[in-house]
C-alpha cells in the first residue's frame, strides 16, 4: 500500500518537533500538525516563559543583598508590561525558530487540528484527510480545574503569561511543582501570594526533608502557605474574588490561579475508535518502544503521562525514530531522571527520596543543611540542603536532593555520577571545589541517619 506520508505526527511540541525532523533526516516522508503554536507547553506557555519570569524574580531582593555587600543602589518598580512584551518577543521568536527547523528538514507543516480516523488515516480540521504508515501521538496535556461552584473565575499556568497587569493580590490553589514554582515567582514579583494545599506537605512525591526546607525558605521570603486546606467554592465580588475555604474561611483576591493537575489532550482525538487504549486519566497506553495497541500507532510525551518532563519527551521521540525509522529497537529509559524545580529556593533531585530507598532496602543518609556564604553575609535566613541516600549494601548513591541557588545545574552534572551507578566513596575520592556549597556533596564523611 502506497501512504501520502511514512510519518505524521500529531502535536508541534518538543517531542513532536524532534521526532519529525530527525524521521525526516532519515529520508522519510514526514508532516506534523499542531492547533496552537509551535513549540508546545514548555516552550509557549510552560518552562521557557516560567523560567524567564524566575529571572524577572530574582531582582526583587537585588537592593538588599547588594546593600549588604556595600553597593549603594536602589532598584525601582517592576513593570509588568514592559516585561511581558519582550517576554511575548522572545516566545514568537522560539516559536519561529521550531517552524524552520521543520522547514528546513522538508517537514510539511499544518496549522490546524488533527485527529485520526484509522490506524492509518489522520483528518485535518478543515476536511483534509490524509494517509501515514506511521502515525505519532504527541499532543501534550493541559491544566484542569475542580468543579467547584466558581470555577470560571480561575485561570491556570497557561493564562498567568498573557494577564494584562499583575494583580496586587492572588490565591494559588495547589501543591506541585507548578503552583509552588509560580507562588515564589509572584510573590518575587510584589504580588501578595497566598499558597493553600490540601495533603500535609508541598510538593508530594520530592524527598521529605527537601519538601520541609523548601516549605520554610518559601514562608521565609513571604509566601503565606497553608497545607491541609481547600477551596469549596469561588465567589465573583466587586474587588476581586472572594474564595471560600472547606473551614468557612473567606478571603477576597486579585485573581485565583489554579495548579491541582493537568490531563492528557486526547479528548475528541479518535484514538479509542481507531484501537487505541486510554487509561482512566485519559493518557495513551504504550509499551517501552512508545507504541500503542495499535501497531502503527505511537505516542509520546505528556500524552502517555510516563514521565512529563520535556527532555523525557525529546529522548522519547528520538527513541522512537530509531525503532521506526533506524531498524534499532530502541526502549525508553525512565530510570534515574535529573530534574529541577524553580521553586524559591530552588530544588534539583534524582534518583529514590530516602522513604523510597528505605523501603526497597537498609540505607544510610548523608544530610545537611546550612546557611550558604552568599546568603549569611547578606543577613538573609535561606537555608541550603545537600543530601545523599545510600545503599548499606553496595554504597550506591541511590538518590541525591539539593535545595540552594542553582541547584539545578549542579544536579544536572550530579545526575551523571548517579546514573553510572557512582558509590558513596566515588564522591568521598573526589576533591571539593571550594569555597562553593556544592563542595559538602562529596565531603560529608558520617551518616545522619541509618536503617
Amino acid at each position: 500500500m502506497t501512504f501520502d506520508y511514512d510519518l505524521f505526527v500529531i502535536g508541534g511540541g518538543s517531542g513532536g518537533v524532534r521526532a519529525g525532523r530527525v524521521a525526516a533526516q532519515t529520508g522519510a516522508k514526514v508532516a506534523l500538525a499542531e492547533e496552537f503554536r509551535m513549540g508546545g507547553t514548555c516552550v509557549i506557555r510552560g518552562c521557557v516563559p516560567k523560567k524567564l519570569m524566575v529571572f524577572a524574580s530574582h531582582f526583587a531582593h537585588a537592593n538588599d543583598d547588594a546593600s549588604a555587600y556595600g553597593w549603594d543602589i536602589s532598584v525601582g518598580d517592576f513593570s509588568w508590561s514592559a516585561f511581558t512584551t519582550k517576554l511575548h518577543a522572545e516566545l514568537d521568536r522560539l516559536e519561529g525558530v521550531y517552524g524552520r527547523i521543520l522547514a528546513n528538514n522538508d517537514v510539511e507543516t499544518f496549522h490546524q487540528r488533527a485527529t485520526v480516523k484509522d490506524p492509518h488515516t489522520v483528518v485535518l480540521a478543515d476536511g483534509q484527510e490524509f494517509s501515514a504508515k506511521h502515525i505519532l501521538v504527541a499532543t501534550g496535556g493541559h491544566p484542569v480545574v475542580p468543579d467547584i461552584p466558581g470555577k470560571e473565575l480561575a485561570i491556570t499556568s497557561n493564562d498567568i503569561f498573557w494577564l494584562p497587569e499583575l494583580p496586587k493580590s492572588i490565591l494559588i490553589v495547589g501543591g506541585g511543582y507548578i503552583a509552588s514554582e509560580f507562588a515564589g515567582i509572584l510573590n518575587g514579583l510584589g504580588v501578595a501570594v497566598t499558597q493553600v494545599y490540601r495533603g500535609e506537605q508541598i510538593l508530594r512525591g520530592f524527598d521529605d526533608e527537601a519538601r520541609e526546607i523548601i516549605a520554610a525558605g518559601m514562608r521565609e521570603r513571604g509566601v503565606d502557605l497553608h497545607v491541609c486546606q481547600n477551596v469549596k467554592e469561588l465567589r465573583k465580588m466587586d474587588d476581586g474574588i472572594e474564595a471560600v475555604l472547606e473551614d468557612g474561611t473567606a478571603t477576597t483576591y486579585g485573581q485565583v490561579m489554579y495548579a491541582t493537575g493537568r490531563r492528557p489532550n486526547t479528548g475528541g482525538m479518535g484514538l479509542e475508535a481507531a484501537g487505541v487504549q486510554l487509561d482512566h486519566g485519559g493518557a495513551v497506553v504504550v509499551d517501552k518502544y512508545s507504541q500503542t495497541a495499535v501497531p502503527s500507532i505511537f505516542a509520546i510525551g505528556d500524552v502517555t503521562n510516563r514521565v512529563n518532563l520535556t527532555p523525557v519527551a525529546i529522548r522519547e521521540g528520538m527513541a522512537f525514530v530509531d525503532t521506526v525509522f533506524n531498524g534499532t529497537p530502541t526502549p525508553v529509559d525512565h530510570a534515574l531522571i535529573p530534574s529541577a524545580v524553580f521553586t524559591q529556593p530552588e530544588f534539583g533531585t534524582v534518583g529514590l527520596t530516602e522513604a523510597e530507598a528505605a523501603a526497597q532496602e537498609p540505607i544510610e543518609v548523608y544530610s545537611t543543611s546550612f546557611k550558604p556564604m552568599n546568603h549569611a553575609f547578606a543577613g538573609r535566613e535561606d537555608r541550603v540542603l545537600m543530601k545523599l541516600v545510600v545503599s548499606k549494601a553496595n554504597r550506591t548513591v541511590l538518590g541525591a536532593h539539593i535545595v540552594a541557588d542553582g541547584a539545578g545545574e549542579m544536579i544536572q552534572m550530579v545526575g551523571i555520577a548517579v546514573k553510572m551507578g557512582a558509590t558513596k566513596e566515588d564522591f568521598d575520592r573526589t576533591v571539593a571545589v571550594h569555597p562553593t556549597m556544592a563542595e559538602e556533596l562529596v565531603t560529608m564523611k558520617a551518616p545522619v541517619r541509618s536503617t
